[in-house]
This record gives structure tokens, sequence and C-alpha cells, in this order.
């Protein structure tokens, strides 16, 4: 429940207090400072408590985006502010200071928000009417104003990001926008539809699973469905400002659980007809993490640096003002749209080997695109990376004990990070593919000393965000390489179940740090092994063990880390203490 104090005296024919009360708020009345004052301390300390202006004219939407988002402790738009339970501090000192200075007077709403000593969000109304006007005059034109604009027009509008792929704008969002505000007006909430959308990409996974070229149409359809569910549950969200830790964690971590169930179900299915496509499958899983961790790491490392500009980036703004660049350059990164779009489509009309061998082409050049950009704009700036995004770098490296003990074992660096970290790399590839039984196992001792000597020193270089991707290239890699090696049914989809685990880890990593509550804890780390302890153990595990045996220490391995990054992922999320991550960012 929520209380809103109305202050002033009332204007007749307003529709204030009915909108205040459609919007879920308990209306309380004040004549003057002191009485709103007393009714504020009044109110329980759990409780959102909302200010507004008695001759407050405006939209019904302008006032929802103002007074119930739940993401910002403290909010306000012209004639009104509300304050979660952590922003109530902060109001009552500005009302506080507000009664002083202007003894038995009306609160001066706008002016209370002026007096506030902490950040107050102001969303943007765009064409919404929101203002306190000063005489009957202004006061009808204002009416005739929100009169002039459709309300809910401009909230269904809302409800679509700002920024998304070509597909999902032009073949998504002109009809999803409308289940959403089914699903509103129906008391849905967003988690429930983020829900649905996993049970229907599980489906049509399952339904690529049988091998089937009915089964593979019904699979393309159900993904697309699922897609357009994903989608939806975004658009509930804004439409009803039903944000919640919960369901930006659900959102995140679902949009990869279905995607790599997808390219599992895909592997059965072609297994089914006698095609054995396991490794593709988790070729195109590694490949896509290896992306998300190009960005995710980028991002982290540019968004609060200092002198961050550079000519790539300019030129990147000047195409952007070109309209057809735009869509172009936001097709051939293939963002999820377009992604589970081919993917849909291939699986219905080709094999699964196709749909693999073009999703790994297509990935492959729009990864190289993105990177090569990033790099460009990397070299050419001078941006000076602060420290919490060299943190941010550290953390995502994942380095476990063994790579923190050589880091720490001699405190001056011996050169870039990077060339250390590609160092590593070269060693670790040239002995997997030696032939020599042990010698992937000395290229995982090299790697792990090197994944810790390009740490010893703060990962500050212009290219330094590239460590995180490499590390993550040589485990997954590492992983594939040796169970294809195995040459044994059964040990690439092992390894594809542990390369799924270890990559969630590395997602909620992402995560986490987005909602700046650092990387997961030291514990977590040492258990799991860290990236390169857990590549030298499956090195050693792949020299000691028979195939057969390796398939089964693989499995044994997945369930392992599954099970533990999922209890203390799941236990982080619902916490009182998680972070209300809301991220529109790039579609992924």
């Amino acid at each position: 429940m929520s209380t809103a104090i109305v202050t002033g005296q009332p204007v007749p024919g307003s529709s204030l207090e009915s909108d205040l009360r459609a919007l879920g708020f308990e209306v309380l009345t004040a004549f003057d400072a002191a009485d709103t004052g007393n009714l504020l301390a009044a109110v329980p300390a759990d409780r959102r408590v909302a200010v507004v202006d008695a001759r407050f004219v405006g939209h019904l939407h302008a006032l929802r985006l103002g007074l119930t988002d739940p993401r910002f402790p403290l909010a306000a738009i012209p004639g009104a502010v509300t304050a979660q339970p952590a922003g109530r501090q902060a109001l009552s000192r500005a009302l506080a200071q507000e009664a002083s200075a202007g003894g038995g007077t009306d609160v001066a709403v706008d002016g209370l928000v002026t007096a506030l000593d902490a950040d107050v969000h102001r969303p943007e109304l765009g064409s919404l009417v929101a203002t306190v006007p000063a005489d009957p005059q202004t006061r009808n034109e204002a009416r005739q104003a929100v009169a002039a604009v459709d309300d809910e027009a401009v909230r269904l509008k809302s409800a679509v990001k700002s920024r998304d792929g070509f597909f999902t704008t032009f073949f998504i969002s002109p009809y999803s926008r409308y289940i959403a505000r089914w699903c509103a007006r129906r008391g849905l909430t967003p988690n429930q539809v983020t829900t649905a959308s996993l049970l229907t990409a599980l489906i049509a996974a399952s339904c690529a699973a049988t091998g089937t070229r009915t089964g593979f149409v019904a699979a393309g359809v159900l993904l697309i469905c699922s897609f357009v569910l994903d989608c939806t549950d975004g658009q509930l969200a804004r439409y009803s400002l039903q944000y919640s830790t919960l369901g930006a964690w659900l959102d995140a971590t679902f949009d990869r659980a279905k995607e790599y169930a997808y390219y599992a179900g895909l592997a059965l299915g072609a297994a089914r007809g006698g095609d054995d496509v396991w490794a593709l499958a988790l070729g195109a899983m590694i490949l896509q993490t290896c992306r998300h961790v190009v960005d995710f790491s980028f991002n982290e490392a540019n968004h609060d640096a200092t002198a961050n500009t550079s000519p790539t980036a300019a030129l990147s703004d000047k195409l952007d003002s070109v309209g057809w660049t735009v869509w172009v350059r936001r097709m051939i990164v293939l963002p999820i749209g377009e992604r589970w779009a081919l993917i849909a489509v291939l699986t219905a009309a080709t094999t699964p080997r196709i749909t693999f061998y073009v999703l790994l082409i297509g990935c492959a050049f729009a990864a190289t695109y993105t990177t090569a950009g990033r790099v460009l704009r990397s070299l050419t700036r001078k941006a000076r990376r602060t420290d919490r995004a060299a943190q941010a770098l550290a953390d995502l490296a994942d380095n476990g004990p063994l790579a923190g003990a050589v880091s720490r074992a001699r405190r001056a660096p011996l050169g870039s990070p990077l060339l250390l970290a590609l160092a590593g790399v070269a060693v670790l590839t040239v002995c997997l593919f030696s032939g020599v039984t042990w010698a992937p196992v000395v290229g995982a001792f090299v790697y792990a000393a090197a994944s810790g000597r390009a740490l010893a020193a703060p990962l500050k270089g212009a290219l330094d965000w590239l460590v995180p991707p490499l590390f993550r290239a040589a485990e997954y890699g590492t992983v594939l390489v040796l169970a294809g090696k195995a040459g044994v049914n059964g040990a690439l989809p092992a390894a594809f179940g542990l390369v799924a685990a270890v990559a969630y880890h590395h997602y909620d990593t992402v995560y986490r740090i987005r909602g700046n509550a650092g990387a997961p804890p030291a514990w977590l780390v040492r258990a799991i092994g860290g990236q390169e302890g857990r590549t030298l153990v499956v090195t050693v595990l792949a020299a000691l063990l028979t195939a057969a045996q390796f398939k089964t220490a693989l499995t044994v391995l997945a369930v392992a880390v599954a099970g533990l990054v999922l209890v203390e992922s799941i236990r982080f999320w619902v916490s009182a203490g998680a972070p209300a991550v809301h991220d529109e960012g790039e579609p992924a």
C-alpha cells in the first residue's frame, strides 16, 4: 500500500484524488506545511509516500511515471514528489526545511524537490502533461492540453524499448505491445510472462529433439512465439512499471537458457537422424557466450572512463544520423531477434547441421565486426580507466586460487596484461593440438601462470578489456577440444553441460557487477576452481582417464558446478540485498 498526501486547498472538478486512488494510493489531505509534516511522520516507515500539489493538472500516466516506478528511492514530476522507504529521510528533512522557512503556508512541492539533498529521478514525460497552474486561465489551458493527448497511446508506445533490432522493431513490437496491455489488464506479471517464454522455448527444444520434419517446423514456430513473449515481458514491465530485481534476473538468465537449450534440442534431433552435431552446438554456445563477454567487458571498461572520446566513436555517431545505416549496423551484429528468426527459419526449412553452420558463420562475422570496431575505438580514444572499471574486469576474468597465488607471488608486472594472456592462450592452444597425451596439462599450467601474471597489475590498458573474453575462449575451447578428441559417444553432450554451467556462472557475475554488487563471493570462485583451475582439471582428467571415464568425469563436474552456482545465484537474487538491475542495453 502507498500513501499520497495532497497539499493545499482542493480544486473543484479535479480528478486528482481519484487518479491517485486508481494508482493504488491511499489519499490524505493536508492544508499547510505543518499538517503535511505531521501526516508524513504518521505514514508507516515501510510505505511509499507521495506529496502532491492539490492544483496539479496532468495525465494519469504522468502521475504513474512519477510516483509508482519501483526502481528509484526518490522521483518527481512537476507538482508531485514520491519517496520509497530508502528516500523517506531525505523527504522528511526537505519538508522540515520548507515548513521552517514558510511557516504555516501551503507546501510548494516543486520547491520541496529542489530542497532535497539526494538524487531525484525525473522521468521523461514527452507529450504528457504535468503542471501546477497558477490561475483559472492557465488551469483551463492545461486541461485542454491534457484532452489533446491520448494518454493510453503514449503509454502503449513507451512500452516498446527505445533502441532495438530491426526484426523486433518491425515484426514483433507492432503487436506484442498489445499482448502486453492484454496481460496488464488481466493482472499478469512480467515474471509470469517470462516464465511462459521459457516454457515455450523448452517445448520448442523438445520438438526439435524429435528429429522429425514436423518437429522441426513446430520448433521454429514455437521459438518465434517464445521470442514474442520475451519481448512482451519487458513491454509489460514498462507499460505497468512492474520492475523487480527478480524479474530482471529471470529475464537476463532465461534468454541464455532458452537459446542454449534450443541448441541442445537441435543436437538431439540431429542425433536421432544419425548426424552428430554436438561439436557444432557447443561451438555455437561458446561463440555466442564469448560475444556477450566482449560486450560486457568493453562496456564495463568504458562506461565511466574519463576523456572517453575517439574519432571512431564520432564516425559511428555520424552514421547514426543516416537512417538506413542504423538498421544495417544493428542487423549485421545479429542481435537476438534476427538470430532467433534465422534459427527458426533454418530449423523449419533445413537440417540442424545447416542451421549450426549458418549460425556459426553469421555469429563469427558479427563478432569480428563488433570486436574490430571496439578495438579501433579503444586505440583511438584517450580514455583513463577508473579503479572501478579495472576491478570489474578483474572480476570478469574469474581467476581462481591458483592464478591468484601466481599473481601475488611477485607484485611487479611482467608486461602488458593482454600480451601475457595471449601468450598463455597460445601455449595452451599449441599443446591441445600437439597430439602428446600430457602436453595439454603442461599447457594448462603455463596458461594458469600467465592468467595470474596478467592480473598482477590493474587492467587499465587500452585493450585490457579483451582479457576476460580470451579467458572464456580458452576455458570453453579446452573443454570442446578434449571432449571432441575423446571420440566416445556422450563426451560432447557432457562437455556441453559443463560449459553451460560455467557460462551461467559468468553471466551471473556480469549482472551482479552491473548492479554494483561486485563479483560472486570468493568462496564460490574457490570452490569451482576459477577459470584456470577448471581448465587445468579438465586437461588432467583427459590425460589420466579413459575416454569413457573422461565422459563420466565431465558429467560429474558439470553437475557439481551447476549445483554450486545455481544455489548461490538463486540465494543472492531472491535476497533483499540484490541489486535492482533493469538494463535496456543492447539487444543481445
